[in-house]
C-alpha cells in the first residue's frame, strides 16, 4: 500500500477467505467507537481493505435511502461516484485521491448512521452467504458496476425523493458483492429496475406538474 503522503491509495483485490472476517456490520460499529472527532473516507478503506468495492458502495450509498443533513450527499456521493466508476472498469484494486481520501465525516454523525443501519444489517447478513457465483464473475460485476454508476449518478439529480430508490438498488448490489452472494445480487437487478421505473413515474409527475403550472400562468398572464 503506498505511504500516507502518496496522492492514491491502493486496496488489495477481493479473496475467497470470508469465514474469518469480521461481518460488515461489526467494522462499521468499531469504526464509530473511535475516539477522534472525524471519520476520514481514508480510515474507511483501510478499515474494509480487500473488500473496499461492496464496503464502500454499501456504506456511501445505504445512508441515501435516510433522511440526510445538507451537504452529506456530497460528501458521501463523490466516493461512490469513483467506486462505481472503478467496478466498472473492472480494475482489480481500488483507489481513491488523497482529496477524497482526507474528507470526513463527523464521529456524532456517524455513529448516528451506525445507530440507525446496524439493526438492518445485523438481520440481513444473517441471510447472506456465498452462492450463485457465477454472478460475480468479473463480467457480470462490471455490468452490475456500470448499472450502479448511472444509478450514483441519478442520485445527484434534483429530484423530490428520487435519490432513495437507487440508493437502495446500490445498497443491495453492495451486498452481493460484498458477501459475494448471487441471490441478492439477482435482487439487486430487481430493485434496479424497479428504482428507474419509479423514478420514471416520479420525473413525469413533475413535469406534468410544471407544465400546468406554466399554462396556468400563461392564462392569467394572458
Amino acid at each position: 500500500m503506498p505511504a500516507p503522503s502518496s496522492s492514491f491509495s491502493t486496496v488489495v483485490p477481493p479473496d475467497d477467505d470470508v469465514e474469518s472476517r469480521q461481518r460488515f456490520s461489526e467494522v462499521l460499529s468499531d469504526l464509530s467507537s473511535r475516539p477522534s472527532a472525524a471519520i476520514r473516507i481514508g480510515d474507511v478503506l483501510e478499515a474494509f481493505g480487500d473488500r473496499a468495492f461492496g464496503a464502500l458502495m454499501l456504506l456511501f450509498a445505504a445512508p441515501n435511502v435516510l433522511p440526510l443533513p445538507p451537504g452529506m450527499s456530497a460528501v458521501l456521493g463523490a466516493p461512490l461516484l469513483f467506486v462505481t466508476a472503478q467496478l466498472m472498469l473492472g480494475r482489480p484494486t481500488l483507489w481513491m485521491p488523497r482529496f477524497i481520501r482526507e474528507r470526513s465525516i463527523s464521529r456524532d454523525f456517524f455513529t448516528l448512521l451506525t445507530t440507525k443501519l446496524s439493526p438492518i444489517l445485523h438481520r440481513t447478513e444473517r441471510f447472506l452467504r456465498p452462492r450463485l457465483g457465477a454472478l460475480l464473475h468479473p463480467l457480470p460485476e462490471r455490468i452490475v458496476g456500470a448499472v450502479c454508476l448511472m444509478l450514483a449518478i441519478i442520485l445527484f439529480l434534483p429530484i423530490p425523493f428520487g435519490n432513495m430508490p437507487p440508493a437502495f438498488a446500490i445498497s443491495v448490489f453492495a451486498l452481493g458483492i460484498l458477501e459475494r452472494d448471487g441471490l441478492a445480487t439477482l435482487i439487486g437487478w430487481l430493485a434496479a429496475i424497479g428504482s428507474l421505473l419509479i423514478l420514471a413515474v416520479i420525473s413525469s409527475a413533475i413535469f406534468a406538474g410544471i407544465n400546468a403550472f406554466l399554462d396556468q400562468l400563461w392564462v392569467i398572464l394572458g
